[in-house]
């Protein structure tokens, strides 16, 4: 063999001071992966298991990284990482109920492999899209180094994931902020069957280093197939960032010996290819270095092995044993949402009260939860010394200092990431979309990893993101979108719109106390027209609750935000009429026992919202209606919203855009219906 063939001079097994005893621990912990994945390839050709990701290969990373970090930090593995889950003492009965889509596996059926997480052994799992793991690390990394718990913090990605915005927007956060994070990257020179030639033009990871300010030093290259190099580099890497925090980068030279996934195969790699890296077989090599050095006999071997695969026989057992997942439509529901604690804030009280816009209680609401709630983060684009683009936060930094009120580069889904990651970590997070339109950035990240985390494992996200949104304010197509409905279809989120300057502050409030990601959109166009009393002392608007905002007999107006001053201006336009006017308040999870109860007694309904008619909440809400309602209604239920179009700039396009225009002339017909 030809060390110069191979990225490095491999497999130099430098033991340095490592004890004959934390070796013979290191050999076995890298033993037990493949021993479970030889088993792996039984299990699936025998339909006990749908899918695997093998790890063949880069074992030597995974056991490496784990075995060198101290047990309590964060690590945030990928598809291959199966060493990771067993170095850290996962049992094989839970790991292996996880692969069968059993009860006892750690996503009780809804998700399978590594998709999966547990906060008992530092473990956050990944979720398909490959570059997420990263902003999530960022939060945790933040966490610490605001606790100043000197803890070092871990996240994998692949060459593929390294190509993704979420890896640039991460890294680029880690070092604005110097968050104590070793960014590791599998190099193993494929993405799927995509070769690294058509993939990227840098010749090393660690060439990026230089774009992102970080110094050389601190952008590592490591064998990944030797072991003893994977845990020395990581080692030292990890008590680097603890004494000084910043990010590390370590690209880990290795090679994939199997499929992406073993349905893919391998037949796209070059005739000869898996051959010559088997050359350097982490496992066998290793093994052959143990032996030579008399740090193992043939026996201790052979014991070793039989020891491991009564571990994995024992585990496979107990798997097979359980029963199968019976479904159950109340369980799977009810897991949405981490449970809410009882909170202390009280209903609001009619006094002492003020007059203030709605921005104003928007801000004394959000001060006040940042009181109440000491380990409360605000991020976003300009909010801190500049106050936000609308002054939300100004005076803030003076309040709470800047490393609760943070400035953030442009990168929505890095800190959308990163709120979760100090969730994950036990702090609470708010970020500040500095326009609602702007969470398309970051839509990943709120519906695939917020939503679901607690549904597929357990994991609460404690995350408030505030949307300024809507339109009548001149601000053309990028700047004035209703985009609630894009939510409205994701289980798991709670979405609240208020419409007064009095829940304004209580709802916001109370998402601060509900350990759910919460969405909070607040209308721009009400933030400095609308004023109104509003409680001075801290107070709670439940999530879920509508508000009967005028009483009436003729119809019954479903509506939220500026719809609800739509349909009191028409009111008041028209005496003779008597509406019902239903303030929503909360779009995620809505209120449907009252909407049905005024619609049950006034006989008739319309739906009225800003956001465009085609796909919009109306649509469901009416669906329901006519559902539930069909034998009490005198007349269809009507909708009216805004145009399919995108939104307008000129006045009078927009004008025409807006729903109220067309609001009085449906009303009437409905009424005459």
């Amino acid at each position: 063999m030809n060390s110069s063939d191979f990225p490095h001079n491999p497999l130099r097994f430098d033991r340095k001071n490592l004890s004959d005893e934390t070796i013979r621990t290191l050999f076995s912990q890298l033993l037990l992966p493949r021993m479970i994945e030889e088993k792996m390839m039984s299990q699936l050709r025998q339909g006990k298991i749908s899918k695997w990701f093998s790890g063949m290969g880069q074992e030597a990373i995974s056991v490496g990284v784990a075995a060198a970090l101290e047990p309590d930090e964060f690590i945030l593995p990928m598809h291959r990482n199966l060493g990771i889950f067993t170095t850290r003492g996962i049992g094989l009965d839970r790991l292996f109920a996880q692969f069968q889509g059993k009860a006892h596996g750690f996503t009780k059926g809804r998700d399978r492999s590594f998709h999966f997480g547990s906060k008992e052994h530092r473990i956050v799992g990944m979720i398909s899209h490959l570059g997420p793991q990263l902003g999530i690390a960022d939060g945790i990394a933040l966490a610490h180094k605001m606790d100043n718990n000197g803890k070092a913090t871990l996240v994998f990605t692949g060459d593929g994931g390294a190509s993704e915005g979420d890896f640039h927007e991460a890294v680029n956060v880690a070092a604005v902020w110097d968050l104590p994070v070793v960014i590791c990257i599998e190099n193993n020179s494929w993405g799927l069957s995509t070769p690294s030639t058509e993939q990227f033009r840098c010749e090393h990871f660690t060439d990026k280093a230089k774009g992102y300010g970080i110094p050389e030093e601190d952008a590592l290259q490591v064998d990944g197939n030797d072991l003893l190099a994977v845990f020395h580099a990581v080692r030292q890497a990890a008590e680097e960032v603890r004494k000084r925090p910043r990010p590390i980068i370590l690209e880990f030279k290795t090679f994939r010996m199997r499929g992406h996934e073993e349905a893919s195969g391998t037949k796209y790699y070059p005739e000869g290819l898996i051959d010559h890296w088997g050359q350097i077989d982490p496992v066998e090599r290793f093994t052959e270095w143990m032996l030579a050095q008399a740090l193992l006999t043939a026996s201790d071997m052979e014991a070793l092995r039989a020891t491991h695969k009564s571990t994995i026989e024992h585990g496979l057992k107990f798997a097979a044993a359980e029963p199968a997942i019976v479904a159950d439509v109340a369980t799977e529901l009810a897991d949405r949402f981490a449970p809410v604690p009882v909170s202390s804030l009280s209903d609001p009280s009619p006094s002492p009260q003020r007059e203030l816009r709605m921005i104003d209680a928007i801000q004394e609401g959000l001060g006040q939860a940042m009181e109440r709630h000491d380990n409360l983060v605000l991020m976003g684009q300009d909010i801190a010394d500049y106050g936000g683009v609308f002054k939300v936060t100004e005076g803030f930094i003076d309040r709470f200092g800047k490393d609760r009120v943070r400035n953030t580069p442009l990168c929505e889904s890095a800190i959308v990431g990163a709120a979760l990651g100090l969730s994950i970590a036990g702090k609470k997070a708010m970020m500040e979309m500095q326009f609602s339109d702007f969470v398309t950035v970051g839509f990943n990240q709120i519906v695939n990893n917020l939503a679901k985390i607690h549904w597929r494992w357990g994991q609460a996200a404690d995350v408030v993101v505030r949307m300024p949104t809507g339109g009548n304010v001149g601000a053309g197509p990028f700047h004035s979108q209703s985009i609630e409905a894009w939510f409205f279809h994701v289980p798991g989120l709670k979405i609240v719109y208020p419409s007064t300057p009095e829940d304004a502050k209580g709802l916001l409030m109370e998402a601060f106390e509900d350990p759910n990601p919460v969405l909070y959109f607040e209308h721009k166009f009400l933030y400095r027209s609308l004023s109104g009393p509003v409680t001075e002392t801290p107070f709670r608007t439940p999530i879920g609750q509508a508000r009967i905002a005028t009483a009436g007999n003729d119809a019954t107006i479903v509506t939220y935000g500026l719809g609800v001053i739509w349909a009191e201006a028409v009111q008041s336009a028209h005496p003779e009429w008597s509406l019902e006017i239903i303030d929503l308040r909360t779009l995620l999870p809505w209120d449907e026992s009252t909407v049905m109860a005024s619609v049950r007694k006034t006989n008739r309904a319309l739906v009225l919202h800003e956001a465009t008619m085609t796909g919009g909440i109306g649509a469901e809400i009416s669906a329901r209606i006519q559902e539930t309602c069909w034998t009490d209604l005198d007349a269809p239920v009507a909708r009216v919203a805004g145009l399919d179009t995108a939104f307008p700039f000129a006045a009078d396009l927009e004008k025409q855009f807006l729903a109220n225009h067309r609001l009085e002339e449906t009303l009437q017909a409905l009424l005459q219906a």
